[in-house]
């Protein structure tokens, strides 16, 4: 695969709308700071909703057209803009690795190599979708569902941007995409492989800003036909309420406190191994991470020794160093929120496992990772999504027990669980209130649906129902 310069633009100064940079309409702009270093290193527009009515113009001019599009043709567009944004690889890996801290060696796969299979999945769900279906006297098709707003987080910024958009355009759907003021910088190597693919003046739009100025502007707007979110819950429930406004479509992909369950016959070590460094990916910065791991009481000293060894391989440092393995949280704001998590469980007499719960006391806005043993289901480190390398071992007394505590969460978006028998473990999974399963360490799939239950959200991304999401249904009677 080939790769860019490792010295990509951090200077960007301009939004991108109707196939070209134009100035934004103020004059304030978001600096982005580096988390391991705490300097500002980048910076661009501060957009406003004069900025967001602009791309929604030109979304809207260029929908008439790039909807009535053959599928082969917006199928032909989405590669050309895949192998576009694949030739950016490394700068895609640098700059996220600048803007939030993950180490290199997971930027390289999570943040710039796993966008890449998400759009590969897209292409390949076009020709799954049955756009037009004979049903009697009935001829039913799937049409664009219009103008789409997408509003991403910054954990995954070009993933999950990519999973918006790629859906979008493969639906013959606009979009008008706002990424996070803490991540913005890489999403511009989305408007360079739109460029360079030669999609249609139009077809994608970029305006950076923050949630007030820009997202609020979207998720208002009456020529926005469907919002996509995801972000935090409270986010979430901010985009649903304002968009309720013109009643339009919303998918949001919400917060996660996801359980591990390890079953009285499942792999012990490859359950807890897993469990580790699901919780330290992203220095914990994941939604779907499997932050509770729920084991059998009688288990629980055993899968303590386990986690102890793991935790002797953690490296703590310099996320532009390969030797690294957790980095820095994205934000001080972040820092504090797990900080203050840690010190509940403490307060709530969890006991410390591994790790340790002192400060981080030089630069950067590092973390120390930590597991709490001997966590009831009713403490707060179990219940509220810490979005930090923060575990809680829960045990439990009886596979029933196991089933209520992992189902015991106001969120529902992944788990997994352990077993030797593998029906064992597959009934256990039907039972999960969840979106998503993890059965016996299965791997992460691109082209299975991607989203949860309860206040984890609704809708669903990636492959053929991620495109199905910005599809409108229409029957004609002959």
């Amino acid at each position: 695969m080939t790769t860019s310069s490792t010295s990509p633009n951090v200077d960007r100064r301009y939004h991108f709308i109707d196939g070209d940079w134009v100035a934004p309409t103020g004059t304030s702009i978001v600096e982005v700071e580096n988390p391991a270093t705490e300097e500002m290193f980048g910076q661009v527009p501060l957009g406003n909703a004069a900025d967001v009515d602009a791309a929604v113009d030109s979304a809207n001019t260029a929908f008439a057209t790039w909807s009535q599009t053959s599928v082969d043709e917006r199928g032909n567009y989405l590669r050309a803009f895949t192998d576009a944004l694949a030739s950016r690889r490394e700068d895609i890996a640098q700059l996220v690795t600048m803007e939030m801290g993950t180490p290199i060696e997971l930027s390289r796969v999570a943040q710039a190599d796993l966008p890449i299979s998400v759009l590969r999945a897209i292409s390949a769900g076009l020709d799954q979708i049955e756009f037009v279906e004979k049903i009697g006297n009935s001829t039913v098709v799937r049409e664009p569902a219009g103008v789409v707003g997408a509003i991403t987080p910054w954990n995954y910024p070009v993933h999950q941007a990519v999973a918006k958009v790629g859906a979008a355009l493969a639906a013959g759907c606009t979009v008008v995409l706002k990424p996070s003021e803490v991540t913005p910088l890489s999403a511009y190597l989305l408007a360079e492989a739109a460029i360079e693919a030669g999609l249609p003046a139009g077809v994608f739009n970029l305006v950076t800003g923050d949630g007030v100025g820009v997202g609020q502007a979207l998720a208002a707007h009456p020529r926005v036909d469907v919002m996509s979110f995801t972000g935090s819950t409270r986010g979430g429930r901010a985009v649903m309420t304002t968009a309720a406004g013109t009643i339009k479509r919303v998918s949001l992909e919400l917060g996660g406190k996801s359980a591990n369950v390890l079953l009285p016959d499942g792999d012990l070590r490859k359950a807890v191994e897993r469990g580790v460094e699901h919780i330290l990916e992203n220095s914990g910065q994941t939604c779907t991470a499997w932050t509770r791991l729920v084991v059998p009481r009688a288990q629980q000293d055993d899968v303590i020794d386990v986690v102890r060894a793991a935790f002797e391989h953690i490296v703590i440092g310099d996320p532009t160093d390969s030797a690294t393995t957790l980095g820095p949280v994205a934000t001080k704001v972040q820092r504090a929120n797990v900080e203050k998590m840690i010190a509940r469980g403490t307060d709530q007499a969890a006991r410390v496992a591994a790790g340790n719960t002192d400060t981080w006391s030089g630069r950067g806005h590092y973390v120390n990772p930590v597991v709490f043993a001997d966590v009831e289901s009713a403490m707060d480190i179990a219940q509220e999504e810490i979005f930090g390398p923060v575990l809680s071992i829960l045990p439990y007394d009886d596979e029933q027990d196991a089933l209520r505590i992992a189902n015991d969460s106001i969120y529902g978006l992944s788990g997994a669980v352990w077993s030797a028998d593998e029906d064992r473990a597959s009934a256990f999974a039907r039972r999960m209130r969840t979106g998503m399963v993890s059965v016996n360490g299965g791997s992460f799939n691109t082209a299975a649906p991607f989203g949860g239950y309860k206040q984890s959200g609704f809708g669903r991304e990636f492959g053929r129902y991620g495109i199905e999401d910005f599809l409108e249904i229409k029957a004609m009677q002959y």
